[in-house]
């Protein structure tokens, strides 16, 4: 039996249907599964016990070529799936892009999200197999699950986050990292200030305050994460309310940065992509969630403190708002600080 999924960004979503490859070898000893996924984000899944392989888009990189390589690139994809001869595909994604690699698999069995669940109802033109997600499937992995228990049903023991492996070369470098930086292996806390919308983002104040009091304060190791130049210079705020005894941890590999968060006590962001690999790698996080819902997008479980905003319109969706400012600081330096010491306070 081979199976194809086709999950093919964002970061955190990926992470969200890792659980769905648990589901499926459980119940379906022997079989052969592959994953459709964007280059940037291929290198989480390489190697990945699971599977059997990583098909990868570069839709970015043909956008940038113009309309004909965006044809010829996904032509010739189209072409590598069916070749593959898939039995079953998973369209875990639900949008127009994903349902045209789904349609050109060839694969006999379809499986995806109905009309009332669809991303972009083009996506259902491509699907034949559709999956209604009912009510109690509120978390986005409880919706990924759904699809892949009707194309295999059965019951499995499956891990609320993962699994996924931290790739031995990446935890040698980070070892030796964070030994070069008098960090101690499972004794710091990671923070990551920044995350895709800037309505997801908790206000840059209240991160000052809060990494001052974990270092000054508690006396914690802290290494500080970032994936551009806006989160490299919030990490450099950071560092100097800590008067320098913060680590701002140098851009890596992503399978790197699994490894960093692997080895951490603790990881504190937003509703990032870094928490949820670190749920997905077994460390406790806290989350801070504004516009969009803790309760769908969290990390599910007792060793995860997930903070919503306390106002009436969260989650939103929203991408701006006039009330921006007042909902970031409805999410309290204190209230963050109480989850963190729980937490360390379990371990």
């Amino acid at each position: 039996m081979k199976v194809l999924i086709v999950k093919v960004s964002a970061l955190g979503d990926i992470v969200h249907a890792l659980p769905v490859l648990a589901h499926l070898h459980a119940v379906q000893p022997g079989i052969s599964v592959d994953w459709l996924v964007e280059n940037n984000f291929a290198p989480l899944l390489k190697n990945h016990p699971l599977l059997r392989k990583v098909v990868h888009l570069d839709t970015r990189g043909w956008r940038r070529q113009g309309p004909m390589a965006a044809i010829k690139g996904s032509w010739m994809v189209g072409r590598q799936l069916r070749e593959e001869a898939y039995d079953v595909v998973l369209d875990l994604q639900g949008n127009s892009k994903t349902g045209l690699f789904t349609w050109l698999s060839g694969a006999p069995k379809r499986y995806g999200f109905d009309r009332s669940q669809a991303r972009e109802w083009m996506n259902t033109l491509t699907t034949n197999c559709k999956v209604h997600i009912p009510p109690e499937c509120h978390h986005i992995t409880s919706r990924y699950l759904q699809i892949a228990r009707n194309a295999f049903p059965g019951e499995a023991d499956v891990p609320l986050c993962g699994p996924l492996p931290v790739q031995a070369e990446a935890e040698q470098a980070v070892s030796v990292m964070l030994e070069e930086q008098s960090v101690t292996p499972g004794e710091f806390i990671v923070a990551h200030y920044g995350t895709t919308w800037e309505t997801k983002l908790w206000p840059l104040d209240h991160w000052l305050e809060l990494t001052r009091a974990l270092v000054l304060e508690q006396e914690h190791q802290l290494v500080l994460t970032w994936g551009n130049d806006l989160e490299r210079h919030a990490a450099e705020r950071m560092a100097e309310a800590c008067q320098g005894r913060a680590v701002i941890w140098p851009r890596g590999t992503l399978q790197e940065l699994v490894a960093l968060l692997a080895a951490a006590r603790l990881v504190i962001g937003a509703d990032t992509g870094p928490v949820h690999i670190a749920a997905a790698v077994g460390t406790p996080t806290v989350s801070i969630f504004r516009v969009t819902d803790s309760q769908r997008n969290g990390p599910p479980g007792n060793r995860h403190i997930r903070l919503q905003a306390a106002m009436d319109c969260s989650p939103c969706l929203r991408k701006s708002c006039d009330l921006d400012r007042e909902c970031g600081q409805s999410v309290t330096v204190s209230s963050v600080k109480d989850a963190v010491a729980k937490l360390i306070s379990l371990q």
